[in-house]
């Protein structure tokens, strides 16, 4: 296989693999892109093109991660710490996914590509000291550091509600599917009061996968207003609210989402300003 098959092959891989660790897909295809022109111009032949290419991809996203915020010198190599319980290795992907677009940002670049690499695309340990130029001992604490802060994010990491309400909407604006099941809880209800009904809203539609599908590509044209004192968004007609999104948020998730039409509680909404606005 040729150097442009093997690339073409592995690149969805190597958009995703760093999409993940970099939380940004637009610097994923810049960092793929690099990969490419990195195996176009390297006069040797790697005899397993697809490792090269991770090997590359990893490194470069670990470059600009550090780029992006300097790391102490102490980070640079962690200290040892006894072995853990094999079932300190396991995260469930529902917290992973949860936690990863909160806390991603205050983990150190080695960390980061040590957790994404391990508990995202299931990268042994002996593989991931490869890549960090580092001991397997060494990278599992990095991983196991990182997963303690992603699976117990201190409360001032946690996305304040408007915020969990604003990239719910931006989200479903775009089309960003794997992001609207990020911010939902699993047993995430939609409801709608009788009058938004008869406008044509669902009356009730249960589960994660179920209100993604229905959000996503969807509000483009709800405008971010206050429901009582929570956050919340509202279809707008001729600068009239015909029906209210009203959001109930726990711990940085959306588990409710209500279409309310009653004239009282349109005639309650105040504008806010959204994400986009400030």
């Amino acid at each position: 296989m040729d150097r442009t098959a093997a690339f073409t092959l592995e690149r969805p891989r190597l958009v995703g693999l760093a999409t993940r660790i970099l939380g940004d897909h637009g610097e994923a295809e810049d960092i793929a892109q690099q990969a490419w022109i990195r195996l176009h111009g390297t006069s040797d032949e790697p005899d397993n093109p697809a490792a090269w290419l991770t090997t590359v991809t990893v490194r470069l996203c670990l470059d600009r991660l550090k780029a992006r915020v300097p790391v102490p010198e102490q980070e640079v190599e962690p200290a040892i710490a006894p072995a853990a319980d094999p079932v300190d290795d396991v995260v469930l992907a529902d917290t992973v996914a949860a936690a990863l677009h909160v806390v991603l940002d205050r983990l150190s670049p080695r960390e980061r590509v040590a957790f994404v690499l391990h508990d995202t695309f299931g990268f042994e340990f002996p593989m991931i000291a490869e890549l960090l130029d580092t001991s397997p001992a060494a990278a599992r604490q990095l991983a196991s550091r990182a997963r303690a802060k992603v699976a117990q994010p201190a409360a001032e990491d946690r996305l304040a509600d408007h915020a969990v309400v604003d990239a719910f909407l931006a989200a479903a604006r775009g089309g960003e599917l794997t992001r609207l099941l990020e911010l939902l809880a699993p047993d995430v209800v939609v409801l709608g009061d009788e009058p938004a009904v008869a406008l044509g809203t669902p009356e009730r539609i249960e589960g994660r996968a179920e209100v993604a599908a229905f959000f996503d590509g969807a509000a483009a044209s709800a405008l971010p207003v206050f429901v009582g004192d929570r956050p919340g968004a509202a279809w707008f007609d001729r600068g009239t609210p015909r029906v209210a999104f009203d959001f109930a948020v726990r711990e940085g998730r959306v588990t409710r989402i209500e279409f309310r039409a009653e004239p009282g509680i349109l005639a309650t909404l105040r504008r806010r300003r959204g994400a986009h606005e400030r």
